[in-house]
């Protein structure tokens, strides 16, 4: 099993941060490419390589690349164009760094296909899909906002080689109220990268969702069940700690990376 880190996690400057991952002999990391350091505006091919060398020298792989701008994502038509053109300047910077996964949120898949949300994504979808798949990157949206059904119904109509899946367990389990083991089987086909990391769902309140990020092992995600389903469709990519909240992230992701190798040995992974 390889086990990576979201380094924004520790909440330290990214290259610190990124040492701390090889001090706590992980495999990989997934950095956030949309603004400071890593921004591709704030990048030359120069830094590129060098940043690309640093992770290198250090003995870690950059599973993926964070390309998450907030808001909407692909369905608020307001800045469907911005965030068109930003995401691929993240593919662009995957390129130039090696990376074949940028990881995204493209706003919640309407259940109903006659919302305007869902023709939105079907617009916009396939030409960062396309533009992706022709440069050797996928881009792949994160699990949560939608049960895992509705989001295959969205991937099998856009039928999109450049448009993959980002497993989040916790998010499906804390927003949409799913299993996250069925979810596993819903989108095999379609699962590139995945995070690790757990919750629980609270009750709603005035018509809103809420939820809470627990350290793994505590939430509602069976992790000996998810990982079993993982292997089963012989998953091999990154397991990526991110950790959220908490007063000591660094802490948490220990316990997050020796849960999964206890785990892993178990299950043979």
């Amino acid at each position: 099993m390889k086990i990576g880190v979201i380094p924004d996690c520790f909440r330290m400057p990214i290259k610190e941060a990124i040492k701390k991952a090889a001090e706590l002999s992980l495999d990989g990391i997934q950095p956030y490419a949309t603004c400071g350091e890593l921004d591709p505006a704030n990048l030359s091919k120069t830094g590129r390589d060098d940043f690309k060398k640093f992770v290198s020298d250090l003995g870690l792989e950059i599973s993926a690349i964070v390309g998450d701008f907030g808001g909407h994502g692909f369905v608020d038509s307001r800045t469907l164009d911005w965030r068109v053109k930003r995401t691929k300047e993240v593919i662009d910077l995957a390129v130039d760094l090696g990376v074949k996964i940028v990881t995204t949120h493209i706003g919640v898949v309407p259940e109903n296909t006659d919302a305007v949300e869902w023709k939105l994504l079907l617009q916009s979808l396939p030409e960062v899909g396309t533009y992706g798949y022709e440069r050797n990157v996928v881009l792949a949206t994160e699990t949560g906002p939608e049960p895992a059904e509705i989001l295959k119904k969205l991937l099998d109509a856009l039928n999109n080689p450049g448009i993959k899946v980002n497993y989040d367990p916790a998010n499906l389990v804390m927003v949409a109220g799913d299993d996250p083991v069925k979810g596993v089987y819903t989108l095999k086909d379609y699962i590139v990268h995945t995070h690790a990391k757990d919750g629980i769902k609270l009750p709603d309140e005035n018509g809103k969702k809420r939820w809470k990020e627990l350290p793994l092992g505590e939430g509602k995600v069976n992790f000996p069940e998810y990982l079993k389903a993982m292997k089963d469709f012989g998953y091999n990519g990154f397991f990526t700690i991110e950790r959220e909240v908490g007063e000591n992230p660094a802490e948490d992701i220990i316990k997050a990376r020796d849960f999964l190798r206890s785990l892993a040995k178990k299950l043979n992974y």
